[in-house]
């Protein structure tokens, strides 16, 4: 493929991505988080409800600092707790508390059919496996050549 291919294959991942964010944050599917706020939430559950600060930034849009200060908002909330990491002083495990935990399920919850309804209309089963594949193989690739 081209550059001039390439470029336009991801303005449409892009662009696709931005109008659906806009539509689910329209239908409030995050409330009460931020769509942000909940992506920590949830790439926290994912790690089963825990995970270094470290190893949580590759996975989310929002810088150390960032993620630092809206741990910080998250905890005072009740939603995150800090630990120290085991046999590293320096280390800090970020953890979903039980509120955390039930909020990002309901949360969940509601945002898991809102992308039902805007997909199911838009691409059948096997497109949707495919768009899958492919943001996967796009993703595992970019990694290696990071590493």
């Amino acid at each position: 493929m081209t550059a001039a291919g390439a470029a336009l294959a991801w303005e449409a991942l892009f662009r696709a991505q931005v109008h659906l964010m806009r539509h689910f944050e329209q239908a409030k599917d995050f409330e009460p988080l931020a769509s942000r706020e909940y992506d920590v939430l949830f790439t926290l559950s994912r790690c089963g409800g825990a995970a270094r600060m470290r190893d949580l930034v590759p996975n989310l849009l929002l810088s150390q600092p960032s993620l630092s200060r809206m741990v910080d908002r998250l905890a005072a909330d009740g939603l995150l707790e800090r630990r120290a990491a085991e046999g590293d002083g320096r280390g800090v495990v970020v953890a979903l508390t039980e509120r955390g935990s039930r909020l990002q399920r309901q949360v969940g919850r509601r945002h898991v059919r809102s992308i039902g309804e805007r997909l199911d209309v838009a691409l059948t089963e096997d497109e949707q496996a495919q768009l899958r594949r492919l943001c996967e193989k796009l993703r595992e690739t970019t990694t290696k050549e990071n590493r």
